[in-house]
């Protein structure tokens, strides 16, 4: 019995070992990807790969097989896996798509709000996000801490939502590059248009808590839908500066 129980507990430690290494794979073959260290078009070699990241063969097999669900590779019968490149209307869409399922958060939210005390943490980020675009010019830290108030923002909207498949699909929409909320920020340069952009995101992060603060979930749906145009007219203007983006190496992944 004792060998038993030592072999399944081998057997669970095995398991979990390959899982972990499948997700620390996934998430450095991403960044790369983002990063553009692989050219739209090339083929993905394994084997020096999975030396590369330090994981077995089958662990980085699934993420790679991950990695082309999501859409960044394109699984080939005799090629293997294949970078794929993205035009203009894939990203706007996965964007347009992101807009609909926040939106659809945005509703539930109101819907299913218990007490207000629970949109605390999107209205303490709305209201620093507010002061600091709020200045005459932002430094590199003041964007770094937008992202990340922007990040919890849009992250305590589906918390609020209750709901796991909304979770999921939102998450899955923001993996194309550039679709998140906070797409590329850290590499943009700061300009006037930016600025303007900024200012009426933050009015709608407000205008969005207060919708759902009085139940109004029509409304939240709507400004939620609204601001996930933010992100398009961002890309916008990042690709048509992206000579004046310093490491802005994800464009590459983009067919202009």
């Amino acid at each position: 019995m004792e060998l038993i129980l030592r072999k399944g507990t081998g057997e669970g430690q095995s398991s979990s070992k390959a899982s972990s290494q499948t997700a620390r794979a996934t998430l450095a073959l991403r960044e790369m990807l983002v990063k553009g260290q692989f050219r739209p078009g090339e083929r993905i070699r394994e084997v020096p790969l999975a030396v590369q990241l330090h994981v077995s063969r089958i662990p980085l097999h699934l993420a790679l097989e991950r990695l082309a669900h999501e859409g960044f590779l394109e699984a080939r019968p005799t090629r293997g896996f294949v970078v794929q490149q993205f035009s203009t209307e894939d990203i706007y869409d996965a964007i347009e798509l992101r807009g609909l399922l926040e939106g659809g958060a945005a509703r539930l939210a109101a819907q299913r709000l218990r007490d207000v005390r629970e949109l605390e943490p999107m209205q303490a980020a709305a209201r620093e996000i507010q002061a600091l675009v709020r200045r005459s010019k932002l430094n590199v830290d003041a964007f770094k801490r937008y992202i990340g108030l922007n990040e919890t923002f849009h992250a305590a909207l589906l918390d609020l939502s209750r709901s796991r498949m909304l979770r999921r699909s939102v998450e899955q929409a923001c993996t194309l590059p550039f679709a998140s909320p906070s797409a590329f920020l850290e590499r943009q340069f700061i300009s006037g248009s930016l600025q303007e952009l900024f200012l009426i995101a933050a009015d709608q992060h407000l205008s969005i808590v207060e919708a759902i603060s009085i139940r109004d979930s029509l409304r939240a749906e709507m400004l939620t839908r609204e601001h996930a145009l933010v992100a398009r007219r961002n890309l916008e203007d990042a690709l048509k500066h992206q000579e004046r983006i310093p490491g802005f190496a994800a464009a590459k992944l983009v067919a202009l």
